[in-house]
């Protein structure tokens, strides 16, 4: 019988979760029904506790309190997608329901269980059932029971938990009409009960907590000192890991990224592997990559932006910095990938940039330093992807500064929002303009498929394109003519005679490739002006703003 956890254990039961969700993080991924290639939740989610994880392993600790409170505080800063918050916030509420123990028992410990999944419910603006939420409440609710009813045994306390979880999870499946129809269950709640049932393993001691980080990797450290920028003949620094697919040599890839760049190291083993790169274009060999499986994690910095930010504090060591200018009102952030994009949005007024978007989420952290980069008083973020801006709204209570999250959900909404952006007005006056202009915004995108799939009737096969309008599937199919042209009678059944149009184009569109769908875009709608932009952006082949 366990009537209390103490410090270590509670700790290396999070260690044991955080190799859990690691080992099982493509199989949670699988279960994402829509298959565009995006930043996954078994990904999300373990890079989510995994940031914990690295911060309990900086020291022991003597309560359980500091270890929740580690724990709590490590997966906010590193909380990723919509997934990796609501984990966060779960955790969140563990920690504030242990503050002051030095162990904790079954009947505290289930009502921070209840205490989490308030907090997540919450924060949640429009909570859904048969989802994460689901599973943790239904989970939580039988902690509760057990220990409403006598029971002091933390494992058979959170053995009825899980028995619970699991049943909810088997059922979200018929709670969530898309869930039914594609056949699965709900990934966020696959990934909360991988990791109860890791911490129950390691709590039997069925299980001991890893001695290193599972997902640890050594990092090249590169010295930008010595050189000067124009040195520099490949100026992104990109690094990534795809989960294999296909059982394919990675020789052919090998001779591409050689081909593109250079400082080229490749990691493999049986399930995955590991790519380091110096390129000009890390969209292409992002796409070349995928070509061998799913991407699931990646960081592009700007090697050229890093050497002249090291260099210029290197600089400030040597001598007195200058006095730093006031802060002014209003700042902005914006998240995009694809350096056309990041210049359009500097050219626009945007104060730092946080690259991310699809695949690659940003951490809350990540958003936060560029928050704090921004010298105003007031920050307004453009998260630009429906699943950054719950990450972003977790930034305000980190920082001094206030943070308004404007809920753009696709780069051009956040391109209208700056055009509207006017710092002479008040906060509320900007946000209601910005808010309102987003409105007027149409998305349509064209990517590829990353795996099989039967999605709202359309039977999808990988490598095919996909046609998006505001986020839904408009058309499947090998042929991209085809796909463009599916844009016309859904953007008709919207009763849109738009005015503008304003295509971007990614890393992989040639500029010719690039004209022709721009010419054809004028010739779906003749009474619309229509732009070419180059983008840059990964994944997306086009980006288009129909307003």
């Amino acid at each position: 019988m366990k009537e209390f956890i103490n410090a270590s254990e509670l700790k290396d039961m999070i260690l044991c979760a955080d190799a859990a969700l690691h080992a099982n993080m493509q199989v949670i991924n699988e279960l994402n029904v829509f298959p565009v290639p995006d930043g996954d939740t078994g990904t999300n989610m373990s890079l989510t506790v995994n940031n914990a994880a690295l911060e309990l392993r900086k020291k022991d600790f003597i309560n359980v309190a500091d270890v929740a409170s580690t724990a709590a505080s490590g997966m906010l800063r590193g909380a990723r997608g919509n997934s990796g918050v609501i984990t966060s916030l779960l955790f969140r509420g563990l920690s504030k329901n242990m503050k002051g123990l030095e162990t904790v028992t079954a009947p505290q410990f289930s009502k921070a269980m209840k205490a989490g999944v308030d907090a997540a419910y919450k924060a949640v603006m429009k909570p859904a059932e048969g989802t994460i939420l689901t599973v943790s409440r239904l989970a939580a609710e039988a902690a509760l029971k057990y220990t409403d009813n006598g029971g002091t045994d933390l494992e058979e306390m959170l053995d009825a938990s899980l028995e619970a979880g699991r049943i909810a999870l088997a059922d979200t499946m018929n709670q969530n009409p898309v869930l039914l129809k594609a056949g699965v269950i709900d990934a966020g709640g696959k990934g909360y009960i991988t990791i109860y049932e890791a911490m129950l393993r390691c709590l039997r001691g069925e299980e001991q907590a890893p001695a290193e980080d599972p997902a640890s990797a050594s990092e090249e450290q590169s010295v930008f000192e010595k050189f000067d920028t124009e040195e520099i003949k490949f100026a992104y620094d990109t690094v990534f890991i795809v989960r294999k697919t296909v059982n394919k040599d990675l020789d052919l890839l090998r001779a591409y990224l050689d081909s593109i760049g250079d400082s080229l190291v490749i990691g493999e083993d049986d399930e995955c592997f590991k790519v380091h790169v110096h390129t000009n274009i890390p969209g292409n060999a992002l796409n070349e990559a995928q070509k061998y499986g799913t991407l699931e994690t990646c960081k592009i910095e700007n090697m050229r932006t890093q050497h002249d930010e090291l260099v210029e504090g290197s600089a400030e060591t040597a001598e007195p910095a200058a006095p730093e200018e006031p802060p002014k009102e209003f700042g902005t952030v914006a998240v995009c990938a694809g350096e056309g994009l990041a210049e359009l949005f500097r050219e626009l007024g945007v104060d730092t940039i946080v690259t991310g978007g699809q695949t690659m989420n940003p951490s809350t952290d990540d958003i936060l330093k560029e928050i704090n980069k921004t010298n105003a008083e007031t920050v307004f973020v453009l998260p630009n992807n429906k699943n950054i801006i719950m990450a972003a709204e977790q930034c305000d209570p980190l920082t001094d500064k206030k943070v308004i999250v404007i809920p753009t959900k696709t780069v051009p909404q956040g391109i209208s929002a700056m055009l509207n952006f006017d710092p002479s007005c008040s906060a509320d006056e900007i946000v209601t303009m910005m808010t309102d202009s987003i409105k007027q915004v149409h998305t349509a995108q064209i990517t590829y498929a990353a795996r099989d799939s039967v999605f709202d009737g359309h039977d999808i096969k990988e490598g095919e394109y996909l046609a998006l309008l505001d986020g839904t599937l408009v058309g499947s199919c090998p042929d991209f003519d085809a796909s463009l042209s599916s844009f016309v009678p859904a953007v008709e059944k919207l009763d849109l005679d738009p005015e503008l149009i304003t295509v971007y184009y990614g890393a992989d569109v040639t500029e010719d490739a690039a004209e022709s769908t721009s010419e054809s875009f004028a010739s779906y709608f003749p009474n619309a002006e229509v732009s070419l932009v180059n983008g840059g952006q990964p994944i997306y082949y086009y980006m288009i703003s129909i307003e």
